[in-house]
């Protein structure tokens, strides 16, 4: 009796460690706080969403970096030092807001809810910014000869509040995405080490592609219209969030 009852232990122990391996073995959880299922979530799965977000918003702001300075002398009819003042204070903010997006995933939000929140934010920048170029009553007047008429309130404000509200949106999906994506992959599981090496080297070519493209939003900008460059990057940005509800089904 004892042999065989030795015997169903093993079995049910081998059992329930074939159970365990279904289930990912690194502490991660999915959506609901559960442990993930493998074969239903986390992987390549929604990787191709985490990485589209990357490029898009990448290719959205390096769209308005590289030629905001065009657009603040030439548009708002602002002097160079201003300009330059303006730019360099912008990009900063991008990078400091990187602390609150930081903080909001580690400690209360989760990454998943911080990129869906902050390209919420990102989006309701460029629609500012894009009304900023395209609606008469907020659009800057085009100088006439020499004189060049400064840019009234509203206007400054509307463009500005949107220029900001990207600084935040950016501040808060730049330290989440790479490592929601690394979320996705069990550490524990050789073959899936080997697919999160896979996944970085798509990132970064993910972030280079995003800026590369940039040149041609900036061609429609300076030859075709500053409402259209920015509406387009508007667009790019709505299919973040589209491609962050899609991924909240699938993601670790």
């Amino acid at each position: 009796m004892g042999s065989v009852e030795e015997e169903q232990s093993l079995i049910e122990q081998g059992s329930i460690q074939e159970e365990l391996k279904l289930y990912a073995e690194d502490g991660s959880i999915d959506i609901n706080g559960n442990p993930p299922l493998k074969h239903k979530t986390g992987n390549w799965k929604a990787c191709p969403f985490i990485l589209g977000n990357e490029c898009c918003e990448r290719l959205a702001y390096y769209g308005i970096a590289i030629n905001l300075i065009t657009y603040l002398t030439a548009e708002l009819h602002q002097g160079n030092v201003s300009a330059a003042r303006n730019v360099t204070t912008w990009q900063g903010t991008c990078y400091i807001t990187s602390l609150i997006g930081a903080v909001l995933a580690d400690a209360y939000w989760g990454r998943y809810w911080t990129i869906a929140s902050f390209s919420s934010i990102y989006f309701i920048g460029m629609s500012a910014l894009t009304l900023s170029a395209t609606v008469p009553y907020l659009k800057p007047s085009d100088c006439i000869g020499d004189f060049c008429p400064s840019p009234t309130t509203p206007q400054y404000l509307t463009f500005f509040l949107g220029l900001y509200l990207i600084a935040l949106g950016t501040g808060g999906i730049k330290p989440c995405v790479s490592s929601f994506g690394a979320d996705q992959f069990d550490d524990r599981d050789p073959n899936e080490r080997v697919r999160k090496s896979s996944f970085f080297n798509w990132f970064y070519f993910c972030i280079n592609t995003g800026a590369f493209g940039s040149f041609l939003l900036v061609l429609v900008q300076e030859n075709i219209g500053w409402g259209l460059g920015f509406g387009q990057l508007m667009i790019l940005n709505n299919k973040d969030l589209i491609k962050n509800s899609v991924s909240s089904i699938i993601f670790v």
